[in-house]
């Protein structure tokens, strides 16, 4: 049993499956169409596994072109599309639904053009975060988010959700590495958004569409910004006997002026964890684990290591490692870039992504060890602490009955928590189905409306994964609104209407 609800299918849509399969056959080929039922099951879900809905159809196109067809004609028929890259979605906001075709861009994942000079790379959608970087290493080039599940995602989820990383203290998220983008909208109009240039003419659209979930239509090629990479780099780890001294020891660094390529923290419940999987040499006997990467030259980085010692040791930390060789560095950033996987051996568990100002960060961690005390859960705090954006992994069994509902109820009162120091309910997952019900807590009324108006322009009849990011109720008046404001145009412009 869960909490949050999800659209009931249309049964006139799902009566007429065999007919829409044999459609998208013609349309697409039969060979980028999934209809049976074992292949239908392998989209049932994503990272968000509490929630699985079939599709009414999968299909997986290989060219922009197949995409805009596949679009034009759901969008003829009345039928919802959901976008999907590699599913890896932790807030399920690439769940199907049983009368949606879900139009997944992973086989689309082809490097198109790299221009070293002008420092941009043009890519399809499907393309994975890792195989970016992997494809410009060897002219010492890369790509700067660095999600965990980079090994896995693609660059069309991190596009949609405007993910982060551990690196994005210096280098900034999605948004901020993004060029311009290749857009399909629902109608199935190939809208050409950006370039390989700093800045376009016109609104801001770039802004608008990276983040937007889906909402708007289906990217499938993207123009990304590539850095040359630095000279070397090297973390080091600090531990200290409490987490509000780790959240300080934050603060004071970049209070300093100095900006690290990461500051990463992880409790006491994490650090055992991911050291029992990864054996990167964490210190066990601490509370709180900052790890903490700087790069430049050989000078340059043992200059801000010291510097950051420095501070760190007005503080009396329990203990502080350098780096002392690129095997330990790896070592040290597998066991972080593992901890989901981790937690994940042992416990079912549910992942917050609440962002909060830095200054709030010690009160934050005790509020979350309140919260999950009070509903009987164990809690794992690993999160991005340069930027405050956290993940405590609320630890529960699923296969006890209320667990799941505990979990869920113990994550919503964190992300309010977030929200109500100043911070917001999701600093690089997204919002989905997991957030949905909660973002009148971020938002008026006047704010959501804006929000669903701007949905409306781009997908009227709201097909584009529905039941995302909106409070459902808000959904059902917007779509009636739309449908009157056509009206009125159509009434206003017989001619343009015809």
């Amino acid at each position: 049993m869960s909490l949050i609800e999800l659209p009931l299918p249309d049964p006139a849509i799902v009566g007429r499956r065999d007919a829409i399969v044999r459609d998208l056959i013609a349309i697409a080929g039969a060979d980028i169409v999934i209809s049976d039922e074992d292949g239908r099951r392998a989209f049932e879900t994503d990272a968000l596994t509490a929630y699985r809905r079939m599709p009414l159809a999968v299909v997986l196109p290989t060219s922009t072109q197949t995409v805009s067809a596949v679009l034009k004609y759901a969008k003829a028929q009345g039928i919802k599309v959901v976008p999907r890259g590699a599913g890896t979605s932790l807030c399920g906001g690439a769940l199907p639904l049983e009368d949606a075709i879900v139009l997944g861009v992973s086989k689309m994942n082809r490097v198109l053009e790299i221009d070293y000079h002008n420092r941009f790379a043009r890519v399809e959608a499907g393309i994975t975060n890792l195989a970016i970087s992997a494809a410009v290493s060897a002219e010492e080039f890369f790509y700067a988010p660095d999600p965990s599940s980079q090994i896995a995602c693609t660059l069309a989820g991190n596009l949609a959700m405007n993910s982060g990383g551990a690196h994005c203290l210096k280098y900034g998220v999605t948004t901020n590495n993004v060029l311009g983008v290749t857009l399909v909208t629902m109608d199935g109009e190939i809208v050409e958004i950006g370039g390989g240039h700093l800045d376009a003419e016109g609104y801001d659209l770039l802004a608008l569409v990276v983040g937007s979930e889906g909402q708007f239509g289906v990217i499938t090629e993207a123009t990304v910004r590539i850095l040359r990479a630095a000279e070397g780099a090297r973390p080091m780890m600090i531990g200290f006997d409490s987490s509000a001294k780790a959240g300080i020891c934050v603060a004071r660094i970049i209070a300093s002026g100095i900006i690290p390529v990461a500051i990463e923290f992880m409790d006491k419940p994490a650090i055992e964890v991911c050291e029992a999987f990864a054996k990167a040499g964490y210190p066990t006997n601490v509370e709180a684990l900052l790890i903490i990467e700087v790069e430049g030259s050989e000078q340059e980085i043992a200059d801000r290591l010291a510097y950051i010692a420095s501070i760190a040791h007005e503080l009396n930390p329990i203990a502080l490692v350098v780096s002392g060789s690129a095997e330990q560095s790896a070592r040290i950033w597998k066991g972080r870039k593992s901890a989901f996987g981790a937690i994940g051996r042992i416990s079912d568990y549910y992942c917050m992504d609440g962002t909060i100002p830095l200054g709030h960060l010690p009160h934050v961690l005790e509020q979350i060890t309140e919260i999950c005390g009070r509903y009987g859960l164990r809690v794992a705090n690993i999160f991005h602490a340069g930027d405050g954006n956290l993940h405590p992994l609320v630890m529960y069994d699923a296969n006890t009955p209320g667990e799941t509902e505990k979990a869920e109820r113990a994550g919503a009162e964190i992300l309010k928590l977030c929200v109500s120091v100043g911070g917001c309910l999701t600093g690089e997952h997204g919002v989905g189905i997991e957030k949905r019900d909660l973002m009148r807590a971020q938002f008026t009324a006047e704010d959501l409306a804006v929000q669903l108006r701007i949905k409306s322009v781009f997908d009227p009849d709201w097909l584009l994964n529905c039941g995302k990011v909106f409070p459902l109720d808000t959904i059902e008046a917007a779509k009636a609104m739309a449908a009157e404001e056509a009206q009125l145009s159509a009434d206003k412009n017989p001619a343009e209407a015809a």
